[in-house]
């Protein structure tokens, strides 16, 4: 064994990688982006959750228990509901997480030193968000009952107070698997259709054969149309399997209509297939491909809510999650699969959708074209 020969072999590669002017980028980015996105979330609080509220009182003790809550910074107020009707389209259109309805005669009871009850509704569909809201709501209603019930709490009289009654809609049981399932169904498909996309055209580059093809009859949209339709197939069969497996086996409740489901998912397939041909066409090797969909599968599992919920994310990261395509994708099955939602409450996550499909598909195609034609 030479030494000298091992360091001219080690210099020979740090030449190789410095003159990649792709992966060498993404391997110094890549940890900072890992540390920054991890750092955000992992521990965080959740803040802002959507809260809806329904106060059939109408009395300055009603309106203190709401400024209670929304002057945490764990709630948000965004909907202020006149009936049932109100907070059950806010639950299902998404508008609200949390629903506190606060009874008719709560002011009276609290005056004369009686138990009032308090009625706390949380969208279960995401587990985590919902016993995160109950674990605030506890603490909130703690601080109240010192502070109407000051008598009572200095006699430790702890039968009296407040009575928050927690309600978890759409997920009684708060199974993780009833959440996760869904997710799983798309982030399955973003991995396998734009991981094995963005090697289809790179690796007939590399072998030197796609010149060579368009030399016979076989034309350009023949050619990209013979690349789709397969990767397609297999990941409606994938996402086919992934929905009998999570329903028959584990039982996990499938409330909506296929056709909303199938149409959410064929608009999300579009857009895995588009950015897989994007990453392959502006690759020169299957390893800088692989490199770059690790690059960008990463943010879209943080940034998405699969992994951790949107709230924990300060403001200014929260805002990049309006560019993910995941992020769409997953309110859509998680709803429908839960929620039994339609596009009359899904519609904003569809048009998002469906400008992620149109647009990077549009984007890849453009750039197939235009490399063919250099």
């Amino acid at each position: 064994m030479s030494l000298r020969r091992i360091r001219l072999l080690i210099w020979k590669e740090f030449l190789q990688l410095s003159r990649d002017r792709m992966i060498l980028p993404i391997l110094i980015i890549m940890p900072l982006l890992q540390l920054v996105l991890f750092g955000y979330v992992v521990g965080a609080d959740i803040k802002d959750l959507r809260l809806a509220v329904l106060d059939r009182d109408g009395t300055t003790v009603s309106r203190s228990v709401t400024e209670a809550f929304t002057a945490a910074e764990y709630f948000k107020l965004t909907v202020r509901a006149h009936n049932d009707a109100d907070v059950q389209r806010a639950l299902d259109g998404n508008r609200a997480s949390v629903a506190i309805e606060i009874p008719k005669g709560f002011a009276d009871q609290v005056e004369r030193g009686e138990s009032a009850q308090l009625q706390l509704i949380v969208d279960g569909s995401d587990g985590r968000v919902s016993q995160m809201a109950g674990a605030y709501a506890a603490g909130i209603v703690n601080r109240l009952n010192t502070e109407l019930y000051p008598r009572q709490a200095a006699l430790a009289k702890g039968n009296v107070g407040i009575d928050a009654r927690t309600r978890v809609l759409f997920n009684p049981a708060v199974r993780a698997i009833n959440t996760m399932v869904p997710g799983l169904l798309a982030f399955i498909l973003l991995i396998s259709t734009s991981a094995i996309m963005s090697q289809a055209v790179v690796k007939e580059r590399e072998r030197g054969t796609l010149e060579q093809l368009f030399v016979t009859p076989v034309g350009r949209t023949e050619y990209l149309t013979g690349k789709l339709v397969p990767y397609a197939l297999v990941s409606v069969v994938q996402a086919s399997v992934v929905f009998t497996v999570g329903t028959l086996w584990f039982k996990v409740p499938f409330r909506g209509s296929g056709f909303v489901l199938a149409l959410g998912l064929a608009l999300f397939l579009f857009t895995s297939l588009g950015m897989g041909l994007l990453i392959s066409l502006v690759s020169r090797t299957r390893q800088q491909a692989q490199q770059m969909i690790i690059f960008l599968q990463m943010p879209q599992m943080i940034l998405s809510g699969f992994m951790f919920p949107l709230e924990v994310l300060p403001k200014w990261l929260y805002a990049v999650t309006f560019v993910v395509p995941l992020r769409y994708i997953l309110v859509v099955v998680r709803s429908v699969f839960l929620k039994g939602s339609g596009l009359a409450e899904l519609w904003p996550q569809f048009a998002a959708l469906t400008v992620f499909a149109v647009g990077i598909f549009a984007l890849g195609l453009s750039r197939f074209h235009k490399q063919l034609s250099d």
